[in-house]
C-alpha cells in the first residue's frame, strides 16, 4: 500500500514506539493532544470565516542522545492540515556551542518554543502567532508568523551561563525562508508548510536571523527578555523581500507569568505592470505605488492561580497598513484587538480542560464572540 509522504514521521515515531527502542534509556518518545470546540453565538455562519466546531491538535516526538555531543529529534503534528513534519533533526554539540541541521522550527521569540498544545493554557494561540483558529483568519492571511514556522537549514547557539542566576544565549540560522507565489502580493503560509509543493526553498535563496535572550533567576523571581530577526526573500525569483522583528519579556513569580511580546512583518508586494488595476489605493503623492505592507502585532498574557484551578487573561492584537488588492476586505490601516479570560481545570496527572471566552473587536467587519471548550493531554 503507497504511504503518503505527510505520514512518514508518524510512521516512523510509531514503529519506533512500538519496537521498544523508545524505551532505552537514551531515548525520549513525547506528546501531546488537544480537541477544542469553536463556538461562536454571535454569528450563524461563522463557519464562513472560521474553522468552528471541533479541531484536533497532536504533537509527537522522538528523540535520541546519541552520545555526549550528538543527539537527535523527529517530529510530526497535525491538525488542520492534516499531518505534516514538525521536526527532523541532528544536535552537535560541543560545551555551550550547538549546531544544528536539518528541519526544525528557527529560533524566533517566546511563543514558538512553546507552541504545542500542552504547553499554553488557551485552546487557541495569540494572534501574532495564530495558524487558523483566529476569526477571519482568510482574510487576514492568518497572522504575522504561524506557530509552529518549520524550515530546512542549520542554526548555530552559543549558550553560556554568566553567572549563578543569569544565562545567555545568541542563536543564528540559514534556513530556505518565507514562501509565495509569482506575482505575489503576500507570503503564502500553505507552501511555506505544506509537503505538496516540497519541502525545498523555492527561490534558491536562503533567508537569514537570528536571536538574543537573557534569563535572571533571582530567588523566587525569573526575568527572561529577548530580541529576534529574520530577513530574506520569499518569491521564486528572489525579488520580495520580507523583513520580521520580534521581541518578549516573560515575568514569573511562583505561580504568577506575564508575557509579553510584539513583532512585526514588512512585506514586499509585486506592482505588476499595471498596479492601478490591481490595488485599491491608487499612487502616492510623488506619483509612486508604495510596495510594502506593514503587520504588526502583539499579546500580553497574565497567568495566575485560582485555587487549585490555573487562569489566563490575555488581550492581544494585529494591524495592517499598506496597500490592499481589490478583492480583500481590508482597508488600508485595518486592525483587530482580542481580549480573552479562561481557566485550566485539571482532570489526573497532565490531563485538563481549558475553557476560554473571547471578545474580537474588528475595525473592518462586526465583533464576535468565541467559545472555547477543549481537553488537553501530555504523555
Amino acid at each position: 500500500m503507497k504511504r503518503h509522504p505527510r505520514h512518514l514521521g508518524i510512521l516512523l515515531v510509531s514503529a519506533l514506539a512500538a519496537s521498544g527502542f523508545a524505551r532505552a534509556a537514551d531515548v525520549n518518545f513525547a506528546g501531546s493532544v488537544q480537541l477544542d470546540y469553536l463556538w461562536v453565538p454571535t454569528d450563524e455562519r461563522a463557519r464562513d470565516f472560521v474553522f468552528d466546531g471541533f479541531t484536533t491538535e497532536l504533537s509527537l516526538k522522538l528523540s535520541a542522545d546519541v552520545s555526549d555531543h550528538i543527539a537527535a529529534q523527529v517530529k510530526t503534528c497535525y491538525g488542520c492540515h492534516g499531518f505534516e513534519i514538525g521536526a527532523a533533526y541532528v544536535d552537535f554539540r560541543l560545551d555551550d556551542l550547538t549546531l544544528r541541521a536539518g528541519r526544525f522550527t528557527p529560533s524566533f521569540g517566546d511563543f514558538q518554543a512553546r507552541h504545542d498544545p500542552a504547553n499554553h493554557l488557551t485552546s487557541d494561540k495569540p494572534l501574532p502567532y495564530d495558524m487558523g483558529r483566529m476569526l477571519h483568519l482568510r482574510d487576514w492571511n492568518m497572522s504575522i508568523l504561524p506557530a509552529p514556522y518549520v524550515d530546512s537549514g542549520m542554526q548555530v547557539s552559543y549558550a553560556p551561563a554568566l553567572s549563578e542566576c543569569a544565562d545567555l544565549e545568541i542563536t543564528a540560522y540559514v534556513i530556505g525562508g518565507l514562501r509565495g507565489g509569482s506575482d505575489a502580493s503576500d507570503v503564502d503560509f500553505v507552501q511555506s508548510r505544506s509537503g505538496e509543493a516540497y519541502y525545498v526553498d523555492n527561490n534558491s535563496s536562503p533567508s537569514v536571523g537570528g536571536r538574543l535572550s537573557l534569563r535572571f533567576d533571582v530567588g523566587a523571581l525569573f526575568i527572561a527578555v529577548g530580541a529576534s530577526a529574520m530577513y530574506g526573500t520569499y518569491d521564486p525569483d528572489g525579488e520580495l523581500d520580507v523583513l520580521l522583528l520580534g521581541a518578549d519579556l516573560m515575568l514569573r513569580i511562583e505561580r504568577w507569568t506575564w508575557r509579553n511580546e510584539v513583532l512585526l512583518r514588512r512585506t514586499e508586494m509585486a506592482l505588476g505592470d499595471d498596479p492601478e488595476s490591481r490595488f485599491r489605493y491608487g499612487p502616492g503623492a510623488d506619483g509612486t505605488f508604495d510596495p510594502y505592507f506593514l503587520k504588526s502585532g502583539f499579546y500580553s498574557e497574565l497567568t495566575f492561580p485560582l485555587g487549585p484551578l490555573e487562569g489566563v487573561a490575555r488581550v492581544d492584537g494585529m494591524r495592517r497598513q499598506g496597500n490592499v488588492t481589490l478583492a480583500s476586505e481590508l482597508r488600508k490601516d485595518s486592525a483587530v484587538l482580542r481580549y480573552t479570560l479562561g481557566t485550566n481545570v485539571g482532570l489526573v496527572r497532565d490531563w485538563r480542560v481549558k475553557i476560554s471566552a473571547e471578545y474580537y473587536d474588528f475595525s473592518d467587519f462586526s465583533d464576535e464572540v468565541g467559545l472555547h471548550l477543549g481537553v488537553v493531554g501530555a504523555f
